[in-house]
């Protein structure tokens, strides 16, 4: 189920990538009639900002990289144009074998997908998601994924895992960046002493999910207070957090 090299070694480079809304909403304020932005404007402002932005523009950063490294792959999804719409990535190895790779969800690892490769299984697995096993299941271009958490709760998702033409994702890729949702989302993997472990900050809330369980974090009051705990998990430019939260704050004002 693991991938191979030429895979991970692209993967492994977004290793301290998050996926997050807060990108969005600072960009979509600056005006700009496109508000999906190329991946060399997402390279400047990591460079600057050291931000990321959400699942299409890490599907989209990773196809860039994928092809860069001389790796076939394409962008699949499910509800696209809609509020509920997710994308990721199907990379292809030497051998043609396909593996999912999804940043959008914070993944730890690509995970093989063709149930007529060797080293496939369809029983739960760990080490591809943080604080939960996972079994994968591919049929009639439909990709089943199951999470099992620690807590005995388990939870689905299913892809279409035909390609996506490039026109089609950066239509839906647009529209996803016009739909400003008023609470703040982020999301980052945080390396611990036996696992990697996954944060989420969303509408003012934290917590951490582990193999152990989920572990909720006390509530800060203020902005300042919300920029230095996400400047510490991310390494996020304080000034670019201060105006991104409070741009959230204006928006849920008027909501």
């Amino acid at each position: 189920m693991y991938p191979t090299q030429s895979i991970l070694t692209t993967w492994k480079k977004f290793d301290n990538f998050p996926m997050e809304t807060l990108t969005k909403v600072w960009y979509n304020a600056k005006g700009h009639e496109k508000k999906q932005r190329d991946v060399s404007l997402m390279r400047e402002h990591r460079h600057q900002y050291g931000i990321t932005g959400n699942c299409f523009d890490l599907a989209l950063w990773l196809l860039d990289e994928f092809k860069r490294d001389g790796v076939e792959a394409y962008p699949i999804g499910h509800d696209l144009n809609s509020e509920h719409t997710h994308v990721a990535v199907i990379a292809v190895n030497e051998d043609g074998n396909r593996y999912f790779c999804d940043l959008g969800d914070q993944w730890l690892c690509p995970i093989l997908i063709d149930r007529n490769s060797p080293d496939y299984t369809n029983e739960k697995v760990e080490g591809y998601f943080p604080a939960a096993k996972v079994q994968v299941q591919e049929k009639d271009h439909q990709l089943h994924i199951h999470y099992h958490r620690p807590n005995g709760k388990v939870s689905s998702q299913m892809f279409h895992t035909e390609p996506i033409d490039l026109h089609s994702f950066l239509v839906a890729a647009e529209h996803c960046q016009n739909l400003i949702h008023p609470n703040p989302l982020l999301e980052c993997r945080i390396p611990m002493k036996s696992e990697i472990a996954h944060w989420e900050f969303y509408n003012w809330e934290s917590f951490l999910s582990t193999n152990n369980g989920l572990i909720e974090e006390p509530k800060l009051l203020g902005i300042d207070d919300w920029v230095e705990k996400i400047h510490e998990k991310t390494g996020y430019n304080k000034e670019f957090l201060v105006d991104a939260l409070n741009k959230y704050v204006d928006i849920q004002s008027k909501c």
